[in-house]
């Protein structure tokens, strides 16, 4: 049988997990499990669980709590482990073996690490400790003075462990761990003067002297604004050793190369957790060909002056187009390509921001991000701000590929977007983001449909080149009924994969009906009217209703002010919604004022919209 402090309140036997009831029954049993096989008093107990004033009853109440107690315990066969809760005049003694308790556990982990001396060793032995939190101390107990002190004592002692596993690493020459295990307490504990003093030196030794600096300056400012005090001794003695010209240099550098030299591989391989490195890619997309000129324009945005991305300035790319154009199988295919340019991880996220569900919240994404870097989820910070600053300070000296796919808009991307001049960030959205490009330097990819002979390769990657080489001329025909984009040159792939006995003619003349043209071009739940109905999803109801009016009442190619006097509407107005059309990729303008729309996005247009709840 053994008890858990260290995270929510719990006991567990061999039938698993005991039914410990209200949180004024766990609060009596960890009140027993911070004294064990020690008297506590009825007294102490009706302290710990009342945080105001006691009822007239609580000594009934808290008898009721430790009967049933001892009744769960004995249901698990508690005499058997050697636990027992005995009653001892006006106090209870709770007698078990004391490493039953997850706190003496801990405690004699630590005991038995030494930093300085066996750095290696210490850093087994501290890990193991530390890994047996799961979440703030004493979690499901009531909110007393008397638990909230002994809480905030044994997350002293954790924060004592973190430092003292910083110390092994920073022995051992790998400051960039020792940073890696400070940085989810700094950012959690900001005015723990000997942690953030930790972090700085940790960071600085790591050749990350720009971000030490900041923790300091950072730090001094919460001291003051919050505390009206300057920095203590830790940080001051810190700061004056990262401007000392020889700090961090000499035997420091030797350890390092050590490290490196002597088995960095070694223990890297056993130390799970902080610096893990992730490879969050989907799997290559299958039959991806073409779009050479594209994809060395993105080689060349993303900091390339070759064949290959050379990371140094940590730029944003954002590649657009219409639903159905590729930009999803694009970025994950240069990602694929280009993956060995980025050794330290790539991630990547399916913002879900035209998918037709709930689009991706940043916290959710860089929880994901975090336990993909090594983070433990129970130090993940609770908010998105403190979640976004610690995945920030995590990569900045990395050299990480992110990918953020399918993006609704500016907001939601800024938050994932990683510090440091290593990383490279690859943004794909239906919709331009003006504002990332103005206000995070985005440089944008514009992707458009394929051409004929892009598209006619693709129908025979996918059909076999012997089944488009019977009829070439339907496969053009195909290329341009498909308005040359790959989904809808998939779907109908998908159609005659099916029907084997198909030639190219047949589907050209079925999708020449433009009244089952979107029909056809669909496969179960993925098609292009399944992709413009996520798009228009994201209209406003004005710019729904002007998009039905140009399916309905013009041809593929329109001016503003003959919108806007047909429909009776202001011309700056019509001229906006024409705008907020184009930045979705639902039109094009091809010259001021004369817009474009492609067949597919015009007979969509042509559709009744749905009945509510459809």
């Amino acid at each position: 049988m053994e008890f858990s402090l260290l995270g929510p309140v719990t006991a567990t036997a061999a039938s698993g997990e005991l039914p410990l009831g209200p949180a004024k029954r766990r609060s009596v049993l960890a009140m027993l499990l911070l004294q064990p096989n020690t008297t506590v008093s009825v007294a102490q107990l009706i302290d710990s669980v009342w945080e105001d004033a006691p009822p007239a009853h609580a000594r009934t109440v808290v008898q009721g709590h430790v009967s049933r107690l001892r009744a769960t315990l004995a249901e698990a066969g508690a005499d058997a482990y050697g636990v027992s809760l005995a009653t001892h005049g006006s106090a209870y003694l709770l007698r078990l073996p004391e490493p039953a308790v997850d706190t003496y556990r801990f405690g004699e982990l630590v005991a038995r690490a030494r930093p300085e001396e066996a750095p290696s060793e210490a850093v087994g032995l501290l890990r193991e400790a530390l890994g047996l939190w799961h979440g703030p101390a004493l979690t499901g107990t009531v909110l007393t003075p008397p638990l909230a002190a002994a809480a905030h004592a044994l997350d002293e002692r954790r924060l004592t462990a973190v430092e003292a596993l910083a110390r092994a690493y920073g022995a051992l020459g790998a400051h960039d761990h020792a940073a890696a295990a400070l940085l989810p307490e700094a950012v959690g504990h900001p005015l723990r003067e000997s942690l953030v003093a930790a972090l700085m030196l940790a960071l600085y030794r790591a050749g990350r002297q720009s971000e030490a600096i900041e923790w300091f300056h950072r730090t001094r400012r919460l001291l003051s604004d919050d505390l009206g005090v300057g920095p203590g001794e830790a940080l001051r003695t810190a700061y004056a050793h990262m401007l000392t010209p020889t700090a961090g240099g000499g035997e420091a550098a030797a350890r390092s190369q050590r490290w490196t030299a002597d088995g960095a591989d070694r223990p890297r391989a056993s130390l799970t957790g902080p610096w893990a490195t992730p490879q969050l890619l989907p799997r290559r997309p299958a039959g991806f060909l073409g779009r050479d000129r594209e994809l060395a324009e993105l080689t060349r945005l993303l900091g390339g002056h070759g064949a290959a991305p050379v990371p140094a300035a940590g730029e944003v790319a954002l590649v657009t187009g219409p639903a159905g154009v590729g930009k999803s199988a694009f970025a994950a295919h240069w990602a694929h390509v280009h993956g060995d340019a980025f050794p330290d991880g790539r991630l990547f996220a399916d913002l879900r921001g035209f998918s037709g569900s709930e689009e991706a919240q940043p916290y959710e994404v860089l929880r994901e991000f975090l336990l993909a870097l090594g983070t433990p989820g129970n130090r993940i910070p609770a908010s998105p701000q403190a979640a976004s600053a610690l995945y920030r300070s995590l990569v900045a000296g990395r050299q990480v590929l992110v990918v953020l796919d399918n993006a609704r808009s500016s907001a939601q991307v800024r938050p994932l977007l990683p510090a440091g001049a290593r990383c490279a960030t690859l943004v794909t959205s239906r919709s331009r983001l003006d504002g990332l490009v103005a206000t995070d330097s985005a440089r944008p990819l514009r992707l458009r449909s394929l051409g004929t002979e892009d598209g006619v390769a693709l129908l025979g990657a996918v059909l076999g080149p012997d089944r488009v080489a019977e009829d070439p001329d339907a496969a053009a025909e195909l290329v341009a009924l498909c308005d040359g984009l790959p989904l809808a040159l998939r779907a109908a792939a998908a159609q005659l994969t099916a029907r084997p006995r198909w030639r190219l003619g047949r589907i050209a003349a079925a999708l020449r009906d433009e009244r089952q043209r979107l029909a056809l071009l669909s496969a179960e739940d993925t098609g292009v009217a399944a992709a413009l109905r996520a798009s228009a999803a994201r209209l406003s109801e004005d710019d729904a209703r002007l998009l039905s009016a140009l399916g309905a009442g013009f041809s593929r190619v329109v001016d503003a002010s003959d919108v806007a006097e047909l429909a009776g509407a202001d011309p700056d107005v019509t001229r906006y919604g024409l705008d907020r059309l184009a930045e979705m990729h639902l039109v094009d303008e091809e010259a001021t004022g004369r817009y474009v729309m492609s067949d597919l996005v015009k007979l969509f247009a042509q559709r009744p919209p749905p009945e509510p709840g459809d």
